[in-house]
């Protein structure tokens, strides 16, 4: 069974995890008071890539890079709006540099889905 088979599974999980966060975390940041900003910021990147993930889940059969995009594009959010949202609560991130190395992880997924079109499945 190859990565992609693999992963398509956790793809789907994660999509549909980062779309009911990312809708919970805009009604926060309607809502919610306080540091708005970070809660609607975290629920953009949440909402963005939870059809991105769904996307590669449907297509990972025809991109190679498809295991990598997808697991690049779950740690960042993670990393990403997790940071955000524990700011957000606790006052303090994740660690040190949590919400850049997120976005850097999520644009090299977003790279990743990009060399997919070089280098192709074979059918």
């Amino acid at each position: 069974m190859s990565l992609n088979a693999r992963l398509e599974p956790v793809l789907y999980l994660f999509a549909g995890l980062f779309g009911v966060a990312g809708v919970a975390l805009a009604a926060l940041a309607a809502h919610g008071g306080g540091e708005a900003n970070l809660a609607a910021s975290a629920s953009t990147m949440c909402l963005a890539h939870a059809p991105a993930l769904l996307a590669l889940a449907l297509g990972s059969a025809r991109l190679g890079t498809a295991w990598l995009a997808g697991f690049l594009m779950i740690v960042g959010t993670l990393l990403f709006a997790g940071d955000l949202v524990t700011l957000r609560f606790t006052g303090s991130g994740l660690f040190p540099y949590a919400a850049p190395t997120g976005g850097w992880a999520m644009m090299l997924g977003w790279l990743a889905v990009a060399a997919g079109a070089v280098f192709r499945v074979k059918a």
